[in-house]
């Protein structure tokens, strides 16, 4: 980045920065004077230049994924509608990290305005904005007896968990699962619920201190300091916390100029130099947030991956894998398969055989879970030396659309299995599988994973699928792909990027089409089951349309 950094005007945003909770006499003493600090609340909005994007002023920042995705909404679910493409190359590895910006700059300067503002310019999917406010340490009783008195300075490094949100950042920029914990700002606690963030293709990682630990300067790819006059700043801190939290003037004053000044002159204001551009006064600046966005959509293009095509010419010609278990083609197992693939067959006799094969694949594939020796007794009173399960817990994550149609066979022979599901579809513009919507089981890092799909033919989905899984610590020697059927393409593209995975399936047909088609092949297996039209060319792995 050039040196000095770049600097453009812009007006002011609000911002809220933490602060220490009242004791129950200032509580009592201001609400008698409520209406006099409304006023005062009101007489402080003059004070403050007019904000030009007429947004409404923010409330506190916790971390969360970006604010306003192209998504839809149900009930019990929130589906994107515009999906993360492939973070992994054909080998199953992240070949770039996801990239950050930090945003530092003095409390209510403006940061988060100017992130929700990039974020805004962006217009990409999987963006998370991760906010210092959230890695405050806990306090000793001895600390909550300061901050309650307005006597503790949370604008001090020491008021951060560092090493915390270091081993965070590393983690959500190799593309893992991390749990982000959700602070307190009434207790000073952390809440015994932690929210889990995952999918960043790009980071945004704003608070005061962001400049201030030299390991958490080198995970930033981008770093942005927002300038805002103090002054200005002043003026926000009061009408927040008279209007908002029922302060007095005077106490707010008070903290500001034991605490929130003389740290950002001594820990705040020294690291602009650190920072690759200046935004002055934060939000409304055009000229620095356009600069920003450029430079983030050059370093995304460059993070752009093509891994179908890469599937469709690699490892192809090499004998099938160890890790490929083919259900035994007994006359009866090849009987229905020659139901389900006739193209005549009613919708009804398709779904009932179906199920047969389902059944047949699930009570095979559970024979390759680990088992150890035990003796039970029987009502005779005889031991009887048998096998017992020697994992935790087994569970179930069905690909949608046409996954989820194998869970009743695993409920049927898995007492209390738990279910997770992952949308993941194919882009019609550019052929590549995109991720749109996951909900996996809480502390799935320990379970047995029975992946399934119906149909897979380059592989390209369930290689996303068993990616997402590993990207939340579920050993690569714990997922089970089933299905259904299997193109020898999609069998050598999973094994080759997981050797460990075991796959397993009722048939295995030889080619693939230019359409990524299976030859022979079964058709779309979703829209048979389901009765739904057919997507016009497309894959017999796609199995809802496109709606980006």
């Amino acid at each position: 980045m050039a040196a000095p950094p770049a600097r453009a005007d812009a007006d002011p945003s609000p911002t809220s920065p933490p602060t220490a909770r009242d004791t129950p006499g200032r509580q009592a003493e201001k609400s008698e004077t409520a209406c006099e600090d409304r006023s005062n609340a009101e007489s402080l909005d003059r004070l403050l230049p007019p904000v030009g994007t007429g947004r409404s002023p923010r409330k506190r920042t916790t971390s969360q994924c970006k604010s306003e995705p192209p998504l839809l909404r149900t009930s019990k679910r929130t589906i994107y509608t515009a999906g993360r493409p492939p973070w992994y190359n054909e080998h199953g590895t992240q070949s770039k990290e996801a990239f950050a910006i930090g945003l530092g700059g003095g409390s209510a300067s403006g940061k988060t305005t100017v992130a929700r503002m990039i974020i805004e310019a962006l217009d990409v999917p999987w963006v998370v904005l991760l906010s210092m406010d959230s890695f405050y340490k806990v306090l000793t009783e001895q600390q909550q007896e300061q901050a309650a008195h307005n006597n503790f300075n949370f604008d001090h490094p020491d008021a951060f968990d560092f090493d915390l949100i270091i081993f965070t950042l590393k983690k959500l920029k190799q593309g893992k699962s991390v749990k982000v914990p959700i602070y307190d700002f009434t207790t000073h606690s952390r809440k015994k619920d932690w929210k889990t963030l995952y999918g960043a293709n790009v980071i945004i990682f704003e608070g005061i201190m962001a400049f201030a630990d030299k390991t958490l300067l080198e995970l930033l790819d981008m770093k942005i300091f927002v300038d805002t006059d103090s002054d200005i700043r002043l003026v926000r801190r009061l009408r927040r916390d008279i209007s908002e939290r029922g302060r007095d003037i005077e106490g707010v004053i008070k903290q500001y100029n034991k605490f929130v000044k003389p740290s950002f002159d001594q820990y705040i204001q020294p690291t602009m130099r650190l920072a690759d551009i200046v935004v002055p006064r934060g939000s409304g600046n055009t000229v620095a947030i356009d600069l920003i966005v450029q430079h983030v959509h050059s370093q995304l293009e460059e993070r752009e991956l093509s891994v179908r095509a890469a599937l469709a010419s690699a490892h192809q010609c090499h004998p099938l894998p160890r890790t490929l278990s083919v259900l035994k083609s007994t006359p009866q197992v090849r009987g229905m398969h020659t139901i389900i693939r006739d193209k005549e067959t009613s919708r009804d006799e398709f779904i009932f055989y179906s199920k047969r094969l389902m059944r047949l694949l699930i009570e095979h594939a559970l024979s390759f879970l680990p088992f150890q020796d035990c003796v039970v007794q029987t009502p005779q009173g005889q031991d009887y030396a048998g096998k017992c399960y020697a994992g935790k817990q087994i569970t179930g994550v069905s690909i949608l659309r046409a996954g989820e149609t194998m869970e009743p066979a695993l409920r049927a022979v898995c007492k209390d299995v738990r279910i997770g599901t992952i949308l993941i579809q194919t882009n019609q513009l550019t052929g590549e599988p995109e991720l749109h919507y996951l909900r996996l089981p809480k502390d799935i890092s320990d379970d047995h994973v029975i992946l399934m799909d119906c149909t897979v033919s380059t592989g390209a989905a369930a290689m996303m699928a068993v990616r997402v899984l590993l990207d939340h610590d579920v050993p690569e020697d714990k997922i089970f792909l089933l299905s259904l059927l299997m193109a020898e393409m999609g069998v050598h593209s999973v094994a080759y990027a997981f050797p460990r995975v075991r796959i397993i399936t009722t048939a295995v047909d030889k080619r693939v089409n230019d359409l990524f088609r299976i030859i022979p092949g079964i058709g779309n297996f979703g829209d048979r089951y389901f009765g739904t039209d057919a997507v016009p060319d497309g894959s017999d792995e796609e199995e809802v349309a496109y709606t980006g």
